[in-house]
């Protein structure tokens, strides 16, 4: 993701939100190391996400889905100016597909321009992993008993912000050459989400023959689990 990086070096105005990090020295602090350093050891993405040996599932996935919201939020920033109100009055994934929003506090689903939305939503997902009681820092303190679906909560709408950027906005990311960024981190996600079952497979029905020549057969594991 270095060119994302320098994109946006320089320009603090267009990174949409602060990244969160792990406290050094907690567990899943080394998690993220981990997972980091298999990454840019380029191992197949099949293997890369698969949960390491003696380690707990729900730490695997709280990495994974801090680390999900900062590069969204980061490739969301790229793309941020070319998403306005007036652009973008809904928040689509193309003709046939518009996500409304809701959360605790506004529970019936409402319309809104997809800035609002996204706005809406990285507010929420910050409430949620911010919040230790939900998303706990260290390894001594134990997962609520939700926590796997509020992680199928949070990826599945971050699955949205990449349907929104793919359909609507990857002209400007072509033309700052950061296409093959943007694809390697999508396809991360859908080869994380797939393992473990944490996006629907019709949440993938505005994307699926992008995601169909990135990832050959992942999201198929989802319709073949039902």
């Amino acid at each position: 993701m270095s060119a994302i990086k320098d994109l946006l070096r320089g320009r603090k105005d267009q990174t949409f939100r602060p990244k969160k990090k792990f406290e050094d020295g907690s567990g899943h602090s080394s998690l993220h190391k981990y997972a980091k350093a298999s990454l840019k050891a380029g191992l197949d993405f099949s293997e890369l996400v698969k949960l390491p040996p003696g380690e707990d599932k729900n730490d695997w996935m709280a990495v994974h889905v801090v680390d999900f919201f900062n590069r969204v939020n980061l490739i969301y920033g790229v793309i941020s100016e070319y998403c306005t109100v007036t652009s973008c009055p809904k928040m689509s994934g193309g003709a046939k597909f518009e996500y409304f929003w809701a959360d605790e506090t506004n529970k019936k689903p409402v319309a809104l321009p997809a800035p609002e939305y996204m706005n809406n939503l990285m507010d929420w997902i910050e409430s949620k992993i911010n919040n230790v009681k939900e998303f706990p820092t260290t390894t001594n303190v134990p997962f609520p008993k939700h926590f796997p679906a509020l992680c199928k909560k949070i990826l599945t709408r971050l699955n949205r912000v990449f349907i929104h950027v793919y359909i609507h906005h990857f002209e400007p990311i072509v033309s700052l050459g950061s296409e093959a960024h943007v694809n390697q981190c999508y396809k991360h996600f859908v080869y994380f989400v797939t393992e473990f079952q944490l996006v629907d497979y019709k949440e993938f029905e505005p994307l699926a023959k992008v995601t169909d020549q990135l990832c050959p057969r992942r999201i198929a594991m989802l319709k073949d689990n039902k």
